[in-house]
């Protein structure tokens, strides 16, 4: 029987994914909810106790069941601040109208404490909105005015509970699926950086190098979040047993990154130098092949299955050294600066070959790496009032996103008073989950939004159509409620249409699904346009505005990147923290530049830039970062004094070039070219020669300070056009 196909296989697949556990747990509590509210015969409770519970889900963060502990008491205190403030302030129109946009504005810039606040704020609104949704009902006046509230509170206590059994119960998983994400994208930025060396014509290399660029952000995005969980699992503890083996894991993903980025030499001048060889289609096909590799060490840590080496890796391996060989025994063989660039790009293949396959020697050398993890959370109350001081200003972007979504939301509360009260609070739900930081994203997001509603609406009426009132309607309701969490991450559009589904058929167990099925609608789009006005008309975030200091940061982690790595040279590879938070800033810098270009070319023509020469200074940015992850990848101590000068004179011009080309980009000022560097660097390579990994070194500065002089010159371009 085929493997993929078996009954095991399929549920080990489901069970390993990264949005099992969660809607599992939300099955549990809104399953618990509705099965209580039939046994008790008292469904109008299970609303606003299932609202509760998801707004808790929303919240949820993926910590150890110790810091779970602690963020769901921070959780519920804000929960109960929000629903009985609201409940009391309801009744009042022009007392909630002047505190709906303070408090709205505090939550949101709370977030600039940590991405755990950040997380806790939001689901803290939503859950504000829901507090005023279920006090909207008919006759919810008329019952205990703290029914509701508690009822919310109930739902989220019932979920947390949940949650932290669950964190108890799989204190690893988070740490396995993160890495899994992790091995994913690495293995993507793999088959991209395989397309490079086809040495075809009419290959567009430029787009290829941009793709790579761009998926970067990705891999950036997969550390910084596996980090996250790690510094979350080991605290101030030295890690010990899982927790120790999959941080070692974690940095051999690091250095699998370093050598992915790593460029010896410009691709298109190696497809015209080997045109006629093989060598070329072996890298690529064992790049492939290290893809397939990094996939199943993914699935090993979702499945839990034991690691295999992969024996089509090695041969391909070993047919790369082969060819290599060949080209060197050749009577007119290469020239000496393309071969060193091969036997480099040999090298870190071999790495990661290694690497994947789990070899002892590799996981050893990592072992004896500075372990310190930076813990990005707050060390104090005055140091987390010191983040949120720090973004009080209309530069931040933060801050200009508390006012715009405080000022939406007021204005949403208005417009439901004037167009309709009864179920006019889905505005502002809307209002809220439409107005994001970036004009980009909140154009996204409008059009998700409206298209899931439409489409949850006209499922939901044909439910009610269909199914009888009964038992399969709240069936159907856990189902559509576990469908959001299921869709949330991967499609905004159908998580929308099973929110909607389940919202319809709640309210259709009180007798009015058909009445709530358009006022939904209508909501939707008013609070679509009003998020969308917003977005455009209240201090804009339009990318171009801050392109200068985006592109100046990246440039500037760039040469502190080489500062780090050049002094290793001399003291010797060691991936110690102060190394680690360089790199790492390096590449965040690029995956933000890669990041806010894309969202540029999606914002209005009179707000953005010509594309071409934004598009070029990503691609030539990522390039100089390939080049100084080479000098990462092959770090080595050079022993000779005379080298080690050599090093450090090339050192330090290029150091200098970089940072005088940071504060030329900063000022908004042209950057001026550095020159003819290739004869200076001919001379530094010539008195370093004795010594190969010198000649490497000065080899890769030299094409540094030519791709300095091509930024130079795209700064200018860009300059002119602002």
């Amino acid at each position: 029987m085929n493997t993929i196909s078996h009954p095991t296989y399929r549920w080990r697949r489901l069970r390993g994914s990264d949005r099992f556990a969660e809607c599992v747990r939300v099955l549990l509590s809104l399953g618990g909810i509705v099965l209580w509210c039939v046994i008790s015969h008292r469904f109008a409770v299970a609303i606003p106790a299932m609202l509760g519970a998801i707004a808790c889900a929303l919240a949820e963060t993926e910590d150890h069941w110790r810091n779970r502990l602690g963020t769901l008491l921070v959780t519920m205190v804000c929960f109960a601040t929000a629903a009985f403030a609201i409940k009391q302030l309801l009744p009042y129109p022009l007392l909630f109208a002047t505190s709906l946009p303070i408090a709205t504005f505090l939550l949101v810039m709370l977030g600039a404490v940590s991405g755990r606040y950040a997380t806790i704020a939001g689901a803290t609104l939503i859950l504000s909105i829901y507090t005023m949704i279920g006090a909207d009902q008919p006759g919810a006046h008329a019952l205990n005015p703290w029914r509701e509230p508690a009822l919310l509170l109930a739902g989220a206590a019932w979920y947390g509970v949940l949650s932290l059994g669950w964190s108890i119960l799989s204190p690893q998983q988070a740490i396995r699926h993160a890495l899994a994400r992790l091995f994913d994208s690495l293995a993507d930025t793999l088959d991209g950086k395989a397309a490079l060396f086809a040495p075809l014509p009419g290959v567009d290399r430029q787009a290829l190098q941009l793709a790579l660029a761009l998926q970067n952000e990705q891999v950036v995005t997969a550390l910084n979040d596996t980090r996250l969980v790690l510094i979350d699992r080991i605290g101030t503890r030295r890690p010990r047993g899982a927790t120790a083996a999959r941080l070692q894991l974690y940095f051999v993903a690091q250095d699998i990154h370093e050598r992915i980025s790593s460029s010896h030499y410009p691709y298109d001048a190696l497809a015209e130098a080997f045109f006629h060889s093989d060598v070329l289609f072996r890298c690529e096909h064992l790049l492939r092949l290290e893809a397939q590799q990094c996939r199943r060490r993914a699935d090993t840590l979702r499945l839990r299955l034991p690691l295999e080496d992969d024996v089509q890796a090695a041969t391909a391996l070993a047919d790369v050294h082969a060819a290599v060989d060949a080209l060197r025994a050749q009577p007119r063989p290469p020239a000496a600066h393309l071969l060193r660039a091969l036997d480099g790009l040999l090298k870190n293949m071999s790495a990661i070959r290694q690497q994947l396959a789990g070899d002892s020697r590799v996981t050893a050398a990592v072992e004896e790496n500075d372990s310190v993890l930076q813990d990005p959370g707050p060390g104090s109350l005055s140091d987390a009032w010191s983040r949120i001081r720090l973004q009080l200003t209309a530069s931040s972007r933060r801050f200009r996103h508390a006012l715009r979504l405080a000022i939406a939301l007021l204005l949403g509360y208005g417009v439901l008073h004037l167009v309709h009260p009864q179920n006019g609070y889905w505005i502002l739900l809307s209002t809220l989950f439409i107005c994001q930081p970036s004009y980009d994203a909140t154009r996204r997001r409008l059009f998700q939004r409206v298209a899931g509603t439409l489409l949850g609406v006209v499922i939901g009426w044909a439910m009610l159509q269909l199914l009888p009132f009964g038992p399969a309607q709240l069936l159907l309701v856990v189902i559509s409620g576990v469908g959001f969490f299921a869709a949330r991450q991967r499609s905004y559009s159908l998580a929308t249409a099973a929110i909607t589904l389940f919202v319809l058929l709640c309210f259709n167990q009180l007798g009015s699904g058909y009445e709530v099925m358009w006022p939904r609608l209508l909501d939707t789009l008013i609070g679509a346009a009003i998020a969308a006005m917003v977005t455009y008309f209240i201090l804009p975030d339009w990318q171009g505005r801050q392109l200068h200091h985006v592109i100046a940061d990246t440039i500037q982690t760039d040469a502190r990147y080489l500062t780090q790595v050049l002094a290793q040279y001399a003291s010797g590879k060691r991936d110690d923290l102060a190394y680690r938070i360089a790199r790492r800033d390096a590449h965040n810098a690029d995956a933000a530049l890669g990041g806010m270009l894309a969202s540029m070319l999606r914002e209005p023509d009179r707000h953005r830039q010509d594309s071409e020469p934004l598009l070029r200074f990503l691609t030539a940015s990522h390039r100089l970062l390939g080049h100084l992850s080479t000098l990462g990848a092959h770090r080595r101590t050079i022993a000779s004094a005379d080298a080690l000068r050599v090093l450090k004179q090339a050192g330090d011009i290029t150091t200098q070039a970089l940072d005088r080309l940071a504060a030329a980009l900063a000022s908004h000022t042209p950057a001026t070219p550095f020159g003819d560097s290739h004869r200076l660097f001919e001379k530094l390579e010539a008195d370093g020669a004795e010594d190969d990994i010198a000649t490497l070194v000065v080899g890769q500065l030299a094409l540094v300070l030519a791709l300095h002089d091509e930024l130079a010159e795209l700064g200018v371009a860009l300059y002119r056009e602002v």
